[in-house]
């Protein structure tokens, strides 16, 4: 029999620790660090495989030059939803193992119901493992969200033996483990999700899921912090992690990946979630400025890419000045804090704004996070919007970055942005000055240096000279 020590590993970088201690001794996080089992090897296994040489290896395996390795025979299988095959990279790889994390609620199970309903349809056979729910819950929720195949074969079971057992024997096309967490290996001490059972369980999956070519989505748990539960090398040992994010009462919901084997990892898929379950949005473009404010102050839109796919996003700013010594708040929601305390400083440094008494609340509309600096030029115009009460013209779009000294900044595929806002039907852009893009008909473009310049175009009577006038300045002759 193997021996097993124990260990400590931490749950935010997977290092590992000989004892425990509050500190993780690798990235320095607190009370991180949990307990888990390694089983080692005999030393008279390790002589004896030693002993037969490398040409002949454990399992009678040898390397092999990378020339002679045969392609994959199997093709990825699309799914019908456009949305989660951009996400995926095209379809399910045979042989993938696929982690799907989100908080309580948002829709894992719906959404991996869809795609195991898709599958049937087209004559696969699908084997569902429910760790969490009865057999008739599931059936419940799959009889929601469309007709009950007979291809779709269920398991309510938490012993990682008897479901290895069953997708050996089985061979499906998609073999589903709601949720990973609620899995235990018996030969291994600790209850349902402690690090040593989600870590080892994930293992033997991938080393299954590799053997047999058999597709494996995990569904995992998401701590508060937006992590997902258990060990974070459980993120390493998977092909493909996905997070399905947005909030449950709300309508659309955006699955991101965030590590992808075999595409990239920067697309997402939009959903919806609806009485009958998810539906894809194939325009998430038209879906996320359809309830947009019109002509409202504080309210800009803006273009960023998210992958491949450009997204006009809504940015949305309030300005209100207290009266009280309390220090002013920044709160923003969809964009990082951090990113808007530099904007309003540049805002209030450049265009000569005095926000240091004003509360100042950022939202992104319709729960699309927004990362790259592309939306920080529709940002300040909204922030300088809310504090002149004056909205922004209809149509206009602003694409650019932000530097400390004012300046515009390029972009990158500035071409794809516009032909978005283009086929949206937005009919001005302002755009760093010297970009090259090409300018698609019914789209005025603007070339804009600076934040001041910016202003001026968005707001000719607000400009005089290249200085900053008050409204009551503007009506004088």
């Amino acid at each position: 029999m193997p021996k097993s020590t124990l260990t400590f590993m931490c749950s935010e970088c997977g290092g590992e620790s000989l004892r425990w201690a509050g500190q993780c001794p690798h990235c320095r996080a607190w009370n991180t660090l949990q307990e888990f089992q390694v089983r080692k090897a005999p030393s008279g296994a390790r002589a004896s495989s030693s002993a037969r040489g490398p040409a002949a290896l454990a399992g009678g395996r040898r390397p092999v030059p990378l020339n002679e390795i045969e392609p994959d025979a199997d093709p990825r299988r699309p799914l019908a939803w456009g949305e989660l095959n951009r996400v995926l990279g095209g379809g399910i790889v045979p042989g993938s193992l696929v982690l799907v994390g989100g908080e309580p609620g948002v829709g894992k199970s719906t959404l991996l119901m869809h795609a195991a309903q898709q599958i049937a349809a087209s004559g696969g056979r699908i084997l569902y493992a429910s760790g969490e729910e009865s057999p008739q819950q599931v059936r419940l929720r799959a009889a929601r969200l469309g007709p009950l195949s007979p291809g779709i074969l269920l398991l309510a079971e938490n012993d990682l033996d008897t479901i290895c057992e069953a997708i050996r024997a089985e061979a499906p096309q998609l073999a589903i483990v709601d949720s990973i967490q609620t899995v235990t290996d018996a030969g291994f001490e600790g209850g349902a999700g402690s690090v040593t059972q989600v870590r080892e369980s994930a293992a033997r999956l991938m080393r299954l899921a590799k053997e047999i070519g058999v597709p494996v989505f995990l569904v995992g748990h998401v701590t508060k912090e937006g992590a997902i539960a258990g060990p974070r090398v459980l993120e390493h040992i998977v092909d493909t992690v996905l997070y399905l994010e947005g909030d449950r009462r709300q309508e659309l919901r955006i699955l991101r990946a965030t590590k992808n084997r075999f595409g990239s990892a920067d697309e997402i898929g939009v959903f919806a979630m609806g009485e009958a379950g998810l539906e894809e949005v194939p325009d998430p473009s038209a879906a996320l400025l359809g309830n947009a404010a019109v002509a409202s102050p504080g309210t800009a839109v803006v273009v960023v890419l998210e992958g491949t796919r450009p997204l006009l996003i809504e940015i949305q700013s309030l300005v209100n000045k207290i009266d009280s010594n309390y220090p002013p708040r920044r709160i923003a929601s969809g964009i990082d804090i951090n990113r808007v305390l530099m904007l309003v400083a540049v805002v209030e440094k450049r265009a000569n704004i005095a926000l240091g008494k004003s509360d100042i609340f950022v939202n992104v509309a319709g729960g699309i996070r927004i990362t790259e600096p592309a939306a920080d030029l529709g940002l300040a115009l909204s922030i300088y919007s809310n504090t002149r009460d004056r909205p922004l013209p209809d149509g206009l779009v602003a694409i650019g970055e932000l530097g400390l000294a004012g300046e515009v900044r390029r972009v990158g595929q500035l071409d794809r942005r516009l032909q978005e806002a283009a086929r949206h039907g937005l009919t001005r852009a302002l755009i760093p000055a010297g970009a090259r893009a090409v300018r698609p008909s019914g789209l005025d473009v603007v070339e804009v240096r600076s934040l001041a310049e910016a202003i001026s175009a968005a707001f000719p009577s607000h400009m005089r000279s290249g200085a900053f006038i008050e409204e009551a300045e503007v009506s004088v002759p």
